[in-house]
């Protein structure tokens, strides 16, 4: 089934326990800090659930799903799947970094290597696979808690002053087992329908109880989630803050409070080896992050897209020196698409006939994203210079009597009226000086982890034995003089 936005809200309106200002939450749906992302989800499953918009695909089992759970087998699948995704992260901009393909992609590369789940407790062997047809077959929701707190990181999560302060195993019962503790950073966890938790840093020997996998409904007794100050309250409107208001997708640190979960939902249970496996030894780490870069791909392009127009609306756009800006934006979107479709185009076929993006450039340029993304908006506000601090306070002084004429006169260019101008400046404040902007500008330079975490994956995964090989060439096409030997 791939289903509507109407029957996605519906999905959450639970007992889901959010506290936001020091309230509960009632209904996601409708509270001001997550009415507006709610809406915009809504609108994703919209999109995936009509026909002509090809996001439909036949699973293995002859259902029909959206293709955002494809285990692809082929580049031609990898292709069919990148142009899915996109669809999305355009309809976004790019800016909803966890929506529900992130983490279908993730349980995709878990249910193409079934084998590495058997190496745990044979009873949860089966668990990763089937939980992963459940999801697909009810076009669900995923979002996932894989960061200890940030308390003491010089020690492991058993090293810590008390026991459970990191997601950890509290009692074991025979039906299943009872969890206690806290994960970050729950991006989207508040308006999605299952929380996949596990962990993603490295576990040390004595960090067993820590060591698990599995999956909770996010209404869950015990399940508490706190959010960050949201940026979407308190704004005017939609016109002034277009971006806030729409795609504020809420961090949340998530405690559980001895929280049941049953064996069924259980799929890696204190072990170590394998909580790291299932990420790396899988597709899982890779089918995500090909997810991630075709976001990121999206939102440069409207970036890019956003400056081109606010210097065309400045009269500027034909200055040589403005024109060299554009075009170092464009060679910057122009890499990460193009790492994208080359880890596409030489992806390689695992052992379970899996299609794999290929390493080199996948993890390539997320190496590049947190330096990358920096960049393109210290150019960005370069391009829209002062601009963007002269735009009225509201839309409302656009429409007073008293107000309008000065707006008229005085904020126009030679290209755009005055309120095409105003609705130009004010979308790119909420790219560079709001506070939904400074969130995504520290998310995306962290988004794979700190720097050398996201150019660990690059180093282990580059492949330098071309690379050296053809240094030793070179060495053995000519001699050592006599004298040095």
């Amino acid at each position: 089934m791939v289903r509507t936005g109407k029957e996605y809200l519906e999905s959450i309106r639970d007992n889901r326990s959010i506290y936001i200002g020091g309230k509960r939450v009632d209904d996601v749906t409708t509270h001001p800090a997550f009415k507006g992302i709610t809406q915009t989800i809504a609108n994703l499953y919209d999109i995936a659930s009509d026909e002509k918009n090809k996001m439909i695909y036949k699973t293995e089992d002859g259902t029909l799903a959206n293709k955002i759970y494809m285990i692809p087998k082929s580049r031609d699948d990898l292709r069919d799947r990148r142009e899915a995704i996109k669809t999305w992260s355009d309809s976004t901009y790019g800016f909803v970094g966890r929506s529900p393909d992130h983490v279908a992609s993730f349980f995709a590369g878990f249910a193409s290597s079934p084998e590495t789940f058997e190496r745990g407790l044979p009873e949860l062997k089966d668990n990763a696979v089937n939980f992963y047809r459940f999801a697909r077959d009810n076009d669900l929701y995923l979002s996932y808690v894989i960061i200890p707190p940030q308390i003491d990181r010089s020690k492991a999560s058993h090293e810590q002053e008390e026991k459970f302060l990191a997601t950890g195993v509290y009692e074991e019962r025979e039906d299943g087992i009872v969890i206690r503790g806290s994960q970050m950073l729950g991006t989207g966890a508040a308006v999605s329908n299952y929380l996949f938790v596990s962990c993603i840093t490295p576990l040390r020997p004595g960090d067993e109880t820590y060591a698990v996998s599995f999956v909770v409904p996010m209404g869950a007794p015990g399940l508490k989630l706190y959010p960050r100050h949201s940026y979407a309250v308190d704004k005017p409107s939609t016109f002034d803050y277009p971006l806030s208001t729409r795609f504020d997708e809420s961090d949340a640190l998530v405690v559980f409070e001895d929280v049941f979960i049953p064996w069924e939902h259980v799929f890696i249970y204190k072990d170590i080896d394998l909580v790291r496996a299932q990420f790396h030894e899988t597709p899982a780490h890779k089918l995500g992050n090909s997810q991630a870069q075709t976001r990121f791909t999206s939102k440069l392009k409207f970036v890019i897209g956003l400056a081109k127009k606010i210097a065309a609306a400045n009269g500027i756009d034909k200055i040589p020196a403005v024109q060299e800006k554009l075009a170092e934006l464009a060679s910057l979107a122009a890499t990460a698409e193009g790492m994208l479709l080359a880890s596409e185009y030489e992806c390689t076929i695992d052992k379970n006939g899996t299609a794999v993006p290929n390493s080199r450039f996948l993890y390539g340029i997320m190496a590049m994203q947190g330096e990358l993304y920096p960049k393109v908006i210290a150019i960005f506000r370069e391009l829209v210079g002062g601009g963007v601090l002269q735009v009225p306070s509201s839309f409302e002084d656009l429409l007073n009597p008293e107000t309008k004429p000065d707006m008229e006169r005085y904020i126009r260019s030679a290209t755009v009226n005055y309120e095409e101008k105003v609705q130009l400046f004010k979308l790119a404040w909420d790219v560079i000086g709001s506070e939904f902007g400074g969130r995504h500008q520290q998310y995306e330079m962290f988004y794979a982890g700190a720097p050398f975490v996201a150019k660990g994956y690059c180093y282990r995964n580059y492949g330098y034995q071309e690379a050296e090989a053809l240094a030793e060439k070179c060495l053995n096409s000519y001699s050592i003089p006599k004298e040095l030997v």
